[in-house]
């Protein structure tokens, strides 16, 4: 048999990639498969806090509710040959672009790097809450965000 090629790479950033890009690599991995798409995501985080830890417990259990495994993940650091690799790379809030922008330096690409929520809400410029500083029920609403914007992703592009 023999294996699609990859149409699409897609890349979510946030901080620490342990929260808000997990949900939405895994998000995304559930609809790419859903959909029969030959895509790729990943995600990757602008700090190195957590390099290489599993998910945050409350993004692990969120996902589980809505069965989607994201257990098998690891931290990793956004680094500038990601701008090579990816079609996509999505920012999830303001502060994680600023980084991008930072880290990317003369190589950075408008076209290609954006924040995650003007797929939803075009032109708004909006982020995605931290959930890290709140409670585990603040990690359903941010799934739910997650989730409705993965699925524009999917419409507007496969």
């Amino acid at each position: 048999m023999h294996q699609k090629s990859i149409t699409m790479k897609i890349l979510m950033v946030c901080l620490g990639n342990i929260c808000r890009s997990p949900i939405a690599e895994g998000v995304m991995e559930k609809l790419i498969k859903k959909n029969y798409l030959s895509w790729k995501v990943a995600s990757a985080g602008t700090n190195s806090y957590h390099i290489g830890s599993p998910p945050h417990e409350y993004s692990i259990n969120i996902c589980n509710k809505n069965n989607v495994d994201i257990k098998h993940q690891r931290a990793r650091r956004f680094q500038l040959s990601d701008l090579k690799e990816y079609d996509k790379i999505y920012a999830m809030a303001e502060d994680v672009l600023t980084d991008i922008k930072h880290i990317s330096g003369s190589d950075f690409d408008g076209e290609k790097v954006t924040l995650f929520l003007n797929e939803l809400f075009p032109n708004s410029n909006r982020s995605v809450t931290d959930p890290w500083y709140g409670e585990e029920d603040g990690y359903a609403e941010v799934y739910d965000i997650i989730e409705r914007t993965c699925e524009r992703i999917v419409e507007k592009y496969r």
